[in-house]
């Protein structure tokens, strides 16, 4: 049976941190457009920073749906399953707003969140996503399987470390962003300069 809390209290953060990862899900407004998935990780890379406020470090990787997504209509939830111990599923609605690191706010909030980061390469980090939370929704999660965390993969920083040490800090990003510079459907998503 479901419930709904009023703020993410000390239980809730405290077992927010002990999960090995989470989900975030966006849509665009079109009824036509791709709704996105992804998962997120490792949980160090989520922060609390408030009753109804949240944060995680977005990364550059394949895409640029969540982001492109968010900069149209800002709708987006965070999913925390447990996979170990009792059954549990946590959704967090809100609205999301990516912070770029060309913002002067994006240092503040990096220390604010006081993020575990999947890699140390500055040059990875796309965005922080602040969300403010609308609905804090807990479920049975009964479906969810039971599964051992095994270990983080080294591969995203290995390959972030190549593409630095081939292209430089500066031509990374540019590279990174101007591959995610628009999402599936064409939105935009990571700034490049222009007027996007």
């Amino acid at each position: 049976m479901g419930k709904t809390h009023e703020s993410l209290d000390e239980h809730l953060i405290d077992w927010i941190g002990a999960q090995s990862m989470f989900f975030v899900a966006t849509a665009p407004q079109s009824v036509r457009g791709l709704v996105n998935v992804s998962p997120k990780g490792p949980i160090g890379t989520f922060a609390v920073l408030g009753p109804r406020r949240v944060a995680y470090l977005d990364f550059f990787g394949s895409g640029a749906e969540t982001v492109a997504h968010l900069r149209e209509n800002g709708r987006i939830v965070v999913m925390f399953c447990a996979f170990t111990g009792p059954p549990r599923i946590l959704r967090l609605h809100g609205t999301g707003e990516p912070v770029w690191p060309s913002e002067p706010r994006f240092e503040e909030l990096l220390g604010e969140a006081a993020f575990a980061g999947l890699t140390e390469v500055e040059e990875a980090q796309r965005a922080i996503v602040v969300v403010e939370v609308a609905r804090i929704a807990e479920s049975c999660g009964y479906g969810v399987p039971l599964m051992e965390h095994a270990g983080e993969r080294e591969h995203f920083d290995l390959s972030k470390r190549k593409r630095l040490r081939t292209l430089g800090a500066a031509e990374m990003r540019q590279v990174e962003a101007a591959r995610n510079a628009r999402s599936l459907d064409g939105l935009p998503a990571v700034p490049t300069g222009g007027s996007d």
